[in-house]
Formats: C-alpha cells, structure tokens, sequence
C-alpha cells in the first residue's frame, strides 16, 4: 500500500445508508457558509441525487439555508418554485403564454425528472406549507438553455403590468424567433453574416432594468415576478451571446455559460438578501476550475471558482460525489434516448481507484486544508490524478478521452463524498403529487 492510501484510508469518514436519519448529520461541520456547493460525478446517479437531497433538508432544516439553485434553466426550474413555495403564477392567467407550462420537457429530461428530485419537491412543499411566505425555501434555476420560454415569460410579464412594452418586447425578441427551436443555428447564422440581434435584445433588458421602480408599484405584482421577469431578459441576453460563442471556442462559451450561473446565483443572493444558498451542479461546474485541467491547460472557469473569488473563500464550500462502478441513466448522443448503462470500473491513474481502494462503500472525506491531516496535505501537495465526468452523455468506449480530466482532488473540493457501487436515477412521466393543490396551482411534473 502506498503512503498516500494509507493516509487516504486513515482520513475517510464513513457514512451509513443514504437514508439512514443520521446520514445527513456527518455534512453538519460543512454548513454555516453563504453558499455551499453539492456536486455529481454524473446527471445520472441515484446516489448523487438522493444524498444531495438529504444534505439539502438538513441544510434548510438545521442550519437555515432558504435557496436550492440547480443546474437547470430559470423557467423551469420557477414552476417548481412556485409549486414548493405555494407562490400563484402566471399559469393562473386566462390566455396567460405559460398557462400549462411543463418544465423539464427536453433532453435531457431524466436530470430533472426523476423520482430522486420529486421527493425533495414534495418535501419542500410539505415544510413550507408550514411557514409564512419570508421563511419558505425556494428552488431557482441557474443556466442559461431557455432562451423561447425565457422570451415568452416576459412578454407574458408585459402583458400583465405593461402592454405597450409588452409590444415593444415583441418587436425586439422577434429577432430571435426563427431561432428558438433551434438555438444553435442562430449561432451559425450570426457566424456567417446572416443575423445578429444583440442590440434589441440589450435593449429589452435596460428598459426592463429602467422601469423596475415603476413596475414595483404596481399593485397587481411582486417582487419576485419583478425579479423574474429581470433574470429572464438577463438570461435571454445571455444565451444570444452563448449560442454565436459556440461556433468561435469551446473555452469561450463554457466560461459564458458559467459566468451566467454564477451571475445568477449573485442575483439571487442581492434579491434574498442575507439568506443562504445550497447550489446542485456537475463535479465540472461546482468544483473549481483552477486546479482541473479544465483549468490549467483549456483556460475554462467554473461556478465554483468565480465562488471562491468573488465571494471569498471563507464564505464558501464546496463537495463533489465521485462512484467505482455501478449503472448510469445517460445517452450516447445529444437528444438520443435515455438508457441504463454499465459505468466503467474506474482507471488505475484516478481518484476514483483510491476512493475505491479504502474499501469503504459510502464515506466523506475533509479536504480542507485546516482540517486535514498535516501528513495527508503533504502527500497530497502535488498529487495530480485523473478525475471522471460523466454528464448526460456516456461514451465507455472512449471513456479516458471524454470522461477523465486531471485534478488535484484536495484543491478543487473541500470535501468528497463516495459511494463505491451506484446505481441509475429512477426516471418519471407522470406522478401524482402527494399534498392538495390549490386554486390556479400547476403541478409542475404533469398529472
């Protein structure tokens, strides 16, 4: 055995069953900071989810965090907020554009919808049905993929506080309408000349931004509508750029897409503020990108990185999930169907082979560096190994060029959580909720 699997070993926490009412409680020395940060070795994995899932109640529950921000776009993702949070919505409104508005309908629907992630919606709504309205956790999306349904949420917003904007925001996205099925082709088309709508779509976000004021007073709205309505025109100007971006550097639009979120989440931040935040995203967006080769070689920032930097290091932490083997829910192409893959036992170069060599089947490990052990942070100093990705894409054919990047473990997470063998996220289509909706409600996973 080697020195730095030793020490490896001597250092992990183990961990009982996921659901075991004392499971939650080891990430109890984690919480307290402004944010905190769950990553995924995959969209996949039922452990990953249902783990995050149970550090998340405990982190609403014990330790006060009122905001759940997840790698999945803002409309989406405000269905579900509306239905945890038993806020009205839009869908309430006769000839309202999101009136049964079904979020989390495009590849990859698994991510989202699945009975891991429904548990956790129920849960929210069943706690905070409880509370009034200023205590209620909320579920917040923070990419950037939504650009129709962004454009058609504000118009619906115009619609109801300013018509006449509303038929200026008409004019203006109307750029963009070609488009919003296929977003990517706009980024072709600007490439060759054919189309460039950033000035009317910037121009829609700084009005939106000018009369905020005038909107806030208007006594049919809120601020959270108001709010939403500024983070869809944000989110819309976002992905124009992001879509011509992808045809220019794969670098450029991945630091575009991450500044988004991160930008998002400061919003959220500024809106609630002196609350605190728990953020679900990939290993590769969570853990920060600087001591990745995402970092060192392609020039890639993260979510996690602009974290640490422009909120401060002491207000932030941040796990990763890593797994040995098992099965995955993934598909081999881009909008081919889901299916259950075998996963790889992992590399003998990876950080996954020495989480696996513990022998341990579920732990946590504390990388941080006033926490860990003087021997383990010597051994550990330029310890760079191969880390696996797996996304919503499985190629185990080319596994080492698509799914391995090196890291230095110990630098990019304050902590890792391991489960030796995992298995798929359990999809769904259509599930019942387990609390009554109320009047106007939508129930966001279909019925």
């Amino acid at each position: 055995m080697s020195q730095l699997q030793g020490l490896f070993n001597a250092a992990v926490q183990p961990l009982p069953e996921i659901h075991n009412p004392k499971f939650a409680s080891h990430f109890d020395t984690f919480a307290g900071k402004q944010v905190i940060l769950l990553g995924d070795g995959s969209h996949g994995t039922s452990e990953f989810y249902s783990a995050r899932a149970e550090i998340t109640k405990r982190l609403i529950e014990q330790h006060g965090y009122t905001m759940v921000a997840v790698e999945a776009d803002w409309p989406d993702a405000e269905a579900i907020d509306r239905y945890v949070r038993l806020r009205p919505g839009p869908q309430a409104q006769i000839g309202g554009k999101a009136k049964g508005f079904e979020p989390f309908k495009r590849f990859p629907t698994w991510m989202w919808r699945n009975r891991e992630m429904q548990q956790l919606v129920e849960w929210m709504r069943d706690r905070n049905q409880k509370l009034p309205v200023e205590r209620r956790a909320g579920f917040y999306g923070l990419d950037l993929y939504s650009m129709g349904a962004s454009i058609g949420a504000v118009i619906d917003y115009l619609d109801r506080v300013d018509p006449q904007a509303s038929k200026q925001a008409r004019q203006r996205y109307g750029c963009l309408e070609p488009w919003v099925d296929d977003p990517t082709a706009y980024g072709l088309a600007s490439l060759r000349g054919m189309e460039d709508c950033e000035a009317p779509v910037m121009k829609m976000l700084s009005d939106l931004l000018a009369r905020r004021l005038e909107y806030a007073d208007r006594s049919v709205q809120n601020g959270e509508e108001i709010h939403s309505s500024e983070q869809n025109a944000h989110l819309v100007k976002d992905a124009e750029k992001y879509y011509k971006a992808m045809y220019y550097s794969s670098a450029s639009s991945w630091n575009m897409r991450d500044m988004h979120m991160f930008e998002t989440l400061e919003r959220l931040l500024k809106h609630r503020e002196g609350q605190k935040a728990i953020v679900w995203a990939h290993n590769s967006h969570v853990g920060d990108a600087r001591f990745t080769s995402m970092g060192f070689r392609r020039k890639e920032l993260n979510i996690g990185q602009l974290c640490r930097e422009r909120l401060g290091r002491e207000n932030v932490t941040i796990l990763g999930c890593g797994t040995h083997t098992g099965t995955v829910a993934a598909a081999h192409e881009w909008d081919d169907d889901m299916e259950v893959m075998a996963v790889r036992p992992s590399r003998d170069d990876s950080w996954e082979i020495v989480a696996h060599d513990t022998g341990v089947p579920r732990f946590v490990i504390d990388l941080r560096q006033e926490k860990i052990d003087p021997a383990l942070r010597s051994a550990l100093a330029d310890e760079q190994r191969l880390q696996r990705f797996i996304g919503v894409i499985y190629r185990p054919e080319t596994e080492r060029a698509s799914h391995y990047s090196q890291a230095f473990i110990h630098k990019q997470f304050d902590g890792y959580v391991w489960f030796d063998v995992s298995h798929a996220v359990q999809p769904l289509e259509v599930i019942q909720p387990d609390t009554p909706l109320g009047q106007g409600e939508t129930y966001p996973f279909g019925l």
